[in-house]
């Protein structure tokens, strides 16, 4: 190779190499200077949660049991009399008055009997008067010694047969008359009259159930209480003078419908059964419901609703802010220094949208309710208030 070959190449050596290092050195610097920027850069935020403060205040404390609907009265209807049914006078289903004609059977065979009656009344009749002609014509024949004293005696007697025929003659035509005037089966009270349990030409009689009515407007509901409930009851409606067998601290019962909506009147307790249950421990209650518009009937399922106590100073957190974990209950607490905790606590009853918390908590200490996700154990937050009226207090 020649010497001017030797130099080009030393030459191009010599700009590679430089080359080479300027591009190192402009690696070296970009990167050094993103080190000291990433350095410099200001930590994250603290994440923003929402709190609101533990509250404490009397409570009414509220209770609910399954409970059970049913006729305030429910008659079986039912004829007096044996005969062929050959009308049906109600609309399955509907309202039906006391009194009102439900079902006819056929009369004929106890117009008969009752005409038979009369006629044997009748009978009678004419025979007592006969017998009191008697009586009177020999009366004074008697005293004149006209006729025998025993003769007037055997009439006298025959009118007293004759009257006591007339008696069960009278007998006669009015029973009659009623086993008449039963062919025309009535309704017993006001309320709704049931599905016909027989059909036009059945033969029915005093064992046969034509239908069912149930007086609804009141309606009963029937729902247990364990024997200390009762207890508590009783002491209280002793101790109000209450005309119920016993009483709650609320004394408005409300029923939840199966639904889950709140029926739109209040009711009472009426009574309370004769005995306690041994197989449950549970006493039944009645209790009456107004029923406008005759909505609720018989053998619906509810849930009877009443304030039983009023738990004094209680301690209150929304049900959100409670998190459960593996049984345990928790909740998030931001300390005066913006930091957060988690907290075991023991809870009681909800009330409203609020819970009861017995154990773990103090009176105005700031609960998180919205952000829990974004809580760590002594984390640091930025706590901001919220709006307590959101929280159905």
């Amino acid at each position: 190779m020649s010497q001017k070959h030797r130099l080009k190449a030393q030459v191009h050596r010599t700009v590679y190499t430089k080359a080479l290092l300027f591009i190192l050195l402009a690696v070296f610097t970009f990167t050094a200077a993103g080190c000291g920027r990433t350095q410099a850069a200001a930590p994250p935020p603290a994440p923003e949660v929402q709190v609101v403060p533990v509250i404490q205040q009397d409570v009414p404390v509220y209770k609910e049991w399954v409970a059970t609907l049913d006729g305030y009265v429910n008659a079986q209807i039912q004829p007096q009399v044996s005969g062929y049914l050959i009308k049906q006078n109600y609309k399955e289903g509907s309202l039906v008055r006391k009194g009102q004609v439900l079902f006819e059977i056929d009369p004929r065979p106890f117009k008969a009997v009752l005409d038979r009656a009369k006629g044997e009344l009748a009978q009678a009749q004419a025979q007592l008067g006969k017998a009191t002609l008697d009586v009177e014509r020999d009366t004074p024949l008697a005293e004149a010694r006209a006729i025998a004293q025993s003769q007037l005696d055997n009439e006298i007697q025959a009118r007293l047969g004759a009257q006591a025929a007339v008696v069960s003659a009278k007998a006669a035509v009015e029973q009659a008359e009623l086993n008449l005037g039963f062919t025309k089966v009535t309704s017993l009270v006001d309320g709704i009259a049931g599905i016909a349990q027989v059909q036009i030409g059945n033969l029915v009689g005093s064992n046969s159930i034509l239908t069912s009515v149930s007086q609804v407007q009141p309606i009963k509901a029937y729902f247990p209480v364990s024997e200390q409930e009762y207890m508590l009851g009783r002491r209280r409606s002793a101790a109000t003078s209450s005309k119920h067998a016993m009483s709650f601290y609320g004394d408005s019962l409300e029923l939840i419908l199966a639904d889950g909506s709140v029926h739109s009147k209040k009711g009472e307790v009426l009574l309370a059964d004769r005995q306690v249950d041994p197989g449950t421990g549970t006493i039944r209650i009645a209790a009456g419901f107004p029923n406008p518009g005759n909505i609720l009937r018989p053998g619906q399922y509810g849930r009877v609703r009443v304030a039983t106590t009023l738990r004094k100073g209680a301690l209150l957190v929304p049900q959100r802010a409670v998190t459960e974990l593996q049984g345990s209950y928790q909740v998030a607490i931001v300390g005066s220094d913006n930091k957060a905790s988690i907290r075991k606590v023991k809870t009681g009853e909800r009330v409203g949208t609020m819970w009861v918390v017995e154990e773990g908590l103090k009176p105005g200490e700031q609960v998180v309710v919205e952000g829990l996700e974004k809580v760590r154990e002594g984390s640091p937050v930025t706590p901001k208030p919220a709006n307590l009226s959101a929280e159905g207090n």
